[in-house]
């Protein structure tokens, strides 16, 4: 593969890392004990490096003694590299970032009686960890302390997964490109790390230039790497292009699997084509594919952004059947739709078996629920017992905000509960929230509607305590009620107090 990477490699920047292939490994394996057996002993709480160093050391000569006197020899190899990978990184992240540096200067002094297997032990810890940056620094200051490394098949690809770890994805085919011109092959796994990196980051040209060296090697993908490719393509929106690379895929006679048909479902889905996406759900069931609870939930996306929320329901229904049982996301999802366009009597028939399962509802839908009940209550009097039990459940959660009460408060006097109306009035005032105009107006309409003018007039005082100034049509309710009972005097004292606020109402006093 001829070099498009001109830039020189800070990783490979040290030559002494290239020399002397034919190290000698006599003591390979008992010195990697002395090594891990050293680093899982330290301390898990360091207050003081100091104290983390001296440990180090302290147990590497310990471990000296251990392998002298015979009591290691039954310890497995592959039982290390484990509990590096599981103890020592412990150890190491308990360590405060900026004292990492002295723990690898001790670690260097030592350098020279290293091995390969022993580095690549402690890069692949590292990598595991996350903590690609460290494992960088470890292989170079390594190398550079005069210890003669000759990198491997597997050392290369660690550097790689590294390089992708931090995103250094320039860096990673520049170290993809030195290895094989080092006369060594990556294995597919290699490639995919890249590749999926890669597509990640949108970079899908050099995703497929990678590709297309895997089968100038003879490098056969496996299915990974395809769905990585699958996932690259409709992430930028190429979902015809993932489609046919998938049916090329068959052709090939390679079997895709359900995270394949899920990848480019999801492409179908995000730019408007639930349907096609439905389709290739078929195809994956008549392949004996089983579709898992994230391929059924990219169809609720789907059809909730389509505007189409009810064919959520068939999506349930096929969960069910197929024994895939919904989750949380799965109801959600669903509920989420149906409340965006308005269909308010499924959303709750959704909003009610959640809660039959035992699945809690975000705070934020459930305000969006209730609001929906409240506003579809006005007009369909059988909803508005459904809007208060909900109501209720939300105040027992304390998720209830301030137009929610101002909705619950409307329904109720609609609904000529008018106590309870009043209820939350004050129980809204004492949380701290002050209704809006339109709220009090609510209230006193209500009243008014009872004959209960005495009470309305409460509401208009306990609205200008709270900082609210009673609008014309707050001052046109009571002087209508007042002139429908034919007091002369308390509608002109409601006039002559509008006028004083600076209010002009529409209705006067009628004799």
């Amino acid at each position: 593969m001829s070099s498009p990477y001109k830039v020189q490699s800070p990783v490979f920047g040290n030559p002494s890392i290239f020399c002397n292939p034919k190290r000698i490994h006599h003591n390979k394996v008992h010195h990697c004990k002395l090594l891990v057996l050293a680093m899982i002993s330290v301390p898990s709480k360091n207050p003081r490096i100091t104290t983390s160093s001296r440990s180090l050391i302290s147990c590497y000569k310990s471990s000296v003694d251990l392998v002298k006197g015979g009591k290691l020899e039954s310890l497995h190899f592959d039982e290390i590299t484990r509990r590096i990978q599981v103890n020592f990184l412990d150890k190491i992240k308990a360590i405060p970032f900026k004292d990492r540096s002295e723990i690898l200067s001790i670690m260097e002094k030592d350098a020279g009686n290293w091995t390969l297997s022993d580095i690549k032990g402690l890069l692949i810890a590292l990598v595991t960890a996350n903590e690609p940056d460290l494992a960088l620094e470890l292989y170079s200051n390594v190398a550079s302390c005069g210890s003669a490394l000759a990198p491997n098949c597997w050392t290369f690809s660690i550097l790689i997964r590294c390089c992708c770890k931090k995103n250094d994805l320039d860096e990673a085919q520049r170290v993809l490109h030195h290895m094989m011109e080092s006369g060594y092959s990556p294995n597919v796994i290699t490639f995919t790390t890249l590749i999926n990196s890669l597509c990640k980051r949108g970079q899908l040209q050099n995703a497929f230039e990678v590709f297309e060296v895997m089968g100038r090697i003879g490098c056969k993908p496996t299915v990974q790497t395809y769905n990585c490719l699958f996932k690259g393509l409709c992430y930028v929106g190429r979902v015809e292009e993932a489609h046919e690379m998938l049916m090329n895929m068959k052709k090939e006679s390679i079997r895709p699997d359900i995270y394949s048909y899920t990848a480019i479902m999801d492409g179908f889905c995000k730019v408007g084509r639930s349907d096609e996406a439905m389709e290739l759900l078929n195809q994956a069931l008549e392949m004996g594919l089983a579709p898992n609870v994230v391929t059924f939930n990219t169809l609720f996306t789907g059809y909730s952004k389509e505007g189409r929320p009810h064919q959520g329901f068939r999506v349930l229904e096929l969960m069910k059947e197929k024994n895939c049982m919904p989750d949380s996301i799965s109801y959600s999802t669903l509920l989420s739709g149906l409340l965006k366009w308005r269909k308010i009597r499924a959303a709750l028939g959704v909003y009610k078996e959640m809660a039959g399962i035992g699945f809690e509802v975000d705070g934020r839908m459930m305000s969006t629920l209730l609001r929906g009940l409240c506003m579809k209550s006005w007009k369909e009097k059988d909803m508005v017992q459904d809007a208060y039990q909900v109501f209720e459940k939300m105040s027992g959660a304390s998720i209830i905000d301030h137009s929610t009460y101002g909705f619950v408060i409307r329904t109720l006097c609609m609904g000529k509960k008018i106590e309870e109306a009043l209820d939350h009035l004050q129980q809204m005032i004492r949380m701290g929230y002050i209704p809006r105009t339109i709220t009090f107006n609510n209230v006193i309409q209500a009243l008014c509607m009872e004959g209960k003018i005495r009470e309305a007039l409460v509401v208009l005082v306990i609205m200008h305590e709270n900082g609210k100034i009673p609008s014309r049509t707050s001052y046109d309710i009571l002087i209508k009620e007042f002139n429908q009972q034919g007091r002369l005097l308390g509608a002109c004292n409601v006039y002559g107090a509008a006028l004083k606020q600076g209010v002009v109402p529409h209705r006067i006093p009628l004799r």
